[in-house]
């Protein structure tokens, strides 16, 4: 028999497991052995897998109507963006099918918003070291890292990329007069599980205000309650954005991503700039409505940031137990891991041999990004089998 994967274009590497059924934080492979996840799709399982009220949702709306595209009116998308800029500093939110296609909203509004007040040379997109903003042209030339640009012509025009933490260097970008936004992620994800400093997001925000540069959060990653506020910039008082990306959480599992911005922002975006024939969709929208409900309640968001406590005091142990193999504890609330003295890819093998699913990133980060609703249950597993993994492990 031939192998059924050889006409899947080979750009991943899965191991042999395939998944059937999920149920909360654990999966199911086809003969029933249970895997604790804590990885949830790269942070997109939020509510965990198979959650009761977006089955409901999903099911009900499955029956009724699927797809019209945004030649018409779509309820689902108007309730949810009229909640999105309730909770949110947003006026105006695009929705997409991807935490990709959100960036390239965010980066077409962002030049769009500089043309419109007379600033047309402003298209410099300014990014940092270690950013991921998706797998676009647009998107992997924002992120500049060159494994992702190789093979693909030659860079685009109009991205400026900058070492992360290089104070003089930002200041020097964004004073240029080309400058028209900056593009960062308050959590770094692939990058290495790194939080920007609360003070250097804020001042982020005033060196952006200075120099008339607009300010893009990519929260793919750390937003939908995964630091433990609605999106990770709330932990900073006066560093909103003028334009947010949101994907990954905000579905809890089924794919869409949104583009918020302020009315400034969104107000140039006019028909025939921008569109999506998927993105806003009645299934789309049906299940983001849950997923807002239950995500945006305050008591919801306490609870995980209770639970990440516990997340971070048994990382804690963990690091102080292997301290020839583990030099950190990174991250921020659900999204965080262990920075190891050497690549950890083979440990995240042990980790799934013992029934723990979890993720790398880079600088050698074994990256945890579980469901918003592990309990401290969960985490004493995964500790546990992370404890017997790391004390096996080898490091190349």
């Amino acid at each position: 028999m031939s192998d059924p994967r050889q006409h899947i274009m080979p750009v991943y590497r899965p191991p042999e497991q395939v998944f059937e059924k999920g149920e909360g934080v654990c999966l199911f492979t086809e003969d029933g052995t249970r895997y604790l996840d804590f990885i949830a799709g790269i942070a997109v399982n939020a509510l965990g897998h198979a959650h009761p009220a977006m089955v409901e949702a999903l099911t009900a709306q499955a029956g009724k109507l699927w797809h019209t595209s945004n030649m018409f009116r779509v309820r689902g998308a108007e309730e949810l963006a009229d909640k999105i800029c309730r909770d949110t500093f947003a006026d105006r939110v695009f929705f997409t099918n991807s935490g990709t296609e959100a960036i390239e909203c965010a980066i077409k509004s962002a030049r769009k918003y500089q043309w419109a007040n007379d600033h047309k040379e402003r298209i410099d997109i300014i990014t940092f070291t270690g950013a991921f903003h998706g797998r676009s042209l647009g998107a992997i030339n924002a992120g500049g890292n060159p494994k992702y640009l190789e093979g693909f012509g030659p860079p685009l025009e109009g991205f400026v990329h900058l070492e992360w933490g290089d104070h003089e260097a930002l200041k020097e970008a964004i004073a240029r007069p080309t400058a028209a936004a900056v593009l960062v992620e308050p959590v770094q994800g692939e990058g290495g599980v790194r939080a920007m400093p609360d003070q250097c997001l804020k001042g982020l925000r005033d060196l952006c205000n200075e120099h008339g540069v607009l300010l893009i959060f990519d929260e793919v990653q750390c937003g939908m309650g995964r630091t433990g506020k609605l999106f990770a910039h709330e932990w900073v008082d006066g560093a909103e954005p003028d334009i947010l990306c949101s994907a990954k959480g905000i579905g809890g599992g089924f794919p869409f991503g949104a583009c918020l911005t302020t009315e400034a922002c969104g107000e140039h975006m006019q028909p025939g700039s921008h569109g999506s024939t998927y993105g806003g969709n009645p299934l789309a929208m049906a299940v983001g409505n849950v997923v807002w409900d239950i995500i945006a309640n305050e008591d919801f968001l306490a609870e995980v940031r209770r639970v990440s406590g516990t997340v971070a005091q048994s990382l804690k142990s963990l690091a102080d137990s292997h301290p020839d193999k583990v030099e950190a504890v990174t991250g921020k609330g659900l999204l965080t891991g262990l920075k190891m003295k050497a690549d950890p890819k083979n440990l995240q093998g042990l980790c799934r041999d013992k029934n723990l699913l979890v993720g790398v990133a880079g600088a050698n980060v074994l990256r945890l990004a579980p469901p918003l609703i592990i309990t401290d249950e969960n985490v004493r597993e995964a500790t546990r089998i992370m404890d017997e993994a790391i004390t096996e492990w080898t490091p190349a």
